[in-house]
C-alpha cells in the first residue's frame, strides 16, 4: 500500500482529495477547500464503501474496480500508527502528526485544542456569503427550519448557532444559555435559550448530539451573536452519531435560498396584517425588527419562525 502523505510542494495549486491520500483511488485533486459535506464525489464513495462493507459482512465479495473501494479512514488504519497523518496534516493545515486516536476527532484533544484556536478565527471569513433579500447565509452551512445553523468541522463534530435573520427579528440578546459540556442534545428539541430583557426564546436544535463546547462570551454578551452570527456567535459544538441521517432534514445552498425567500415572504405578510409600517434599510428590513415593532409580539414571532 502506498503511504499516505500530504505533499506540501502542489502541483498547480491542486490539493490531493483525503481519498487519494489514503491510496483509495489513484488521481483525484480537491478545489472546494476539503468541505467534504457539499462533495459529490466523496458521498459517492462513501455511499459504494458502505455498500462494500455490508457485502462483506454477508460473504459477498463485489465485483468490477468497486471491490477496492473502502473507507479511507480504515484504509489509513493499515498503516503503523505512528505513520497514520492527523486529518489536520491531511489538510495541508499543519506540519505532519500522527493520529493517536483512530480518527475519533471527538475524543482527540489536540482537534479540539486546534478548533478552539485556530477554527473560530477561520470562520470569520465565510469563502462565499449568499445574500438573500439583505439576509446572509454562507455556503456550506446548513439551516434548519427554526433558523439554526450547522456547520461541520471533522467527521461528526459541528458548530451550531442562529441564522441572520432570526437575530436580526428578535434584535440584540442580553444571554444565551446552552447546555453544559456533556449532556444530550436532541433534534427538534428546545435546549438553547435566548434572552432579550424579560423576554426569552428557545431554539430548536437542528442535529442530535453531545456538546462538547459551550461559547462562554455569549453568557455575559448576547448581542455578539448578533454582531458574528456565523462566527464569534456561535452557541455549541456537538459530537453527533446520527448526523449523516439528520442532515437530510436540512437546507443547503440553492434549498437555503429557497427557505429563507420564504420566511422572509412571511415575515412581510406578518408585519402587513399587523398594520405596522415598513422599517427597511436600503430596501431590505433593517436591524432588530421586534425592537421597532413590538405590537407584532415577541411570542408571535418566536412560534411563527423558531417554531418553539
Amino acid at each position: 500500500m502506498r503511504t499516505a502523505r500530504y505533499n506540501n510542494q502542489k502541483k498547480s495549486n491542486l490539493s490531493p482529495c483525503l481519498w487519494m491520500q489514503a491510496g483509495v483511488v489513484r488521481h483525484k485533486y480537491c478545489r472546494i477547500s476539503y468541505d467534504c459535506t457539499t462533495c459529490h464525489f466523496d458521498r459517492a464513495m462513501l455511499r459504494v464503501a458502505e455498500e462494500n462493507m455490508v457485502m462483506a459482512q454477508k460473504g459477498q465479495i463485489p465485483g468490477g474496480n468497486r471491490q477496492n473501494i473502502v473507507f479511507w479512514i480504515e484504509k489509513l488504519k493499515e498503516l503503523p500508527s505512528l505513520k497514520r497523518p492527523c486529518i489536520h496534516h491531511m489538510k495541508g493545515r499543519i506540519e505532519f502528526k500522527n493520529c493517536s486516536h483512530e480518527y475519533r476527532c471527538a475524543n482527540c484533544e489536540f482537534d479540539q485544542y486546534f478548533y478552539d484556536q485556530y477554527a473560530v478565527h477561520a470562520l470569520v471569513k465565510p469563502v462565499e456569503v449568499l445574500n438573500v433579500q439583505g439576509f446572509r447565509i454562507p455556503q456550506g452551512y446548513y439551516l434548519h427550519k427554526g433558523h439554526a445553523w450547522v456547520k461541520i468541522e471533522e467527521g461528526s463534530t459541528v458548530r451550531v448557532g442562529l441564522d441572520d435573520f432570526a437575530l436580526r427579528l428578535l434584535g440584540p440578546l442580553e444571554n444565551v444559555e446552552a447546555p453544559l459540556i456533556g449532556k444530550q442534545m436532541k433534534q427538534n428539541i428546545s435546549q438553547i435559550v435566548l434572552k432579550r430583557g424579560e423576554k426569552s426564546a428557545g431554539v430548536l436544535s437542528p442535529v442530535s448530539g453531545i456538546v462538547t463546547d459551550v461559547n462562554p462570551r455569549l453568557r455575559e454578551e448576547g448581542s455578539l451573536a448578533n454582531k458574528n452570527p456565523y462566527t464569534d456567535g456561535w452557541f455549541v459544538r456537538l459530537h453527533s452519531e446520527s448526523l449523516r441521517n439528520e442532515l437530510k432534514d436540512l437546507y443547503i445552498g440553492t434549498e437555503s435560498k429557497e427557505f429563507m425567500e420564504k420566511e422572509i415572504g412571511h415575515l412581510y405578510n406578518v408585519i402587513e396584517e399587523s398594520g405596522e409600517l415598513l422599517n427597511t434599510d436600503g430596501g431590505y428590513l433593517g436591524e432588530d425588527i421586534y425592537g421597532k415593532m413590538p405590537q407584532i409580539g415577541w411570542e408571535r414571532l418566536t412560534r411563527l419562525f423558531l417554531h418553539t
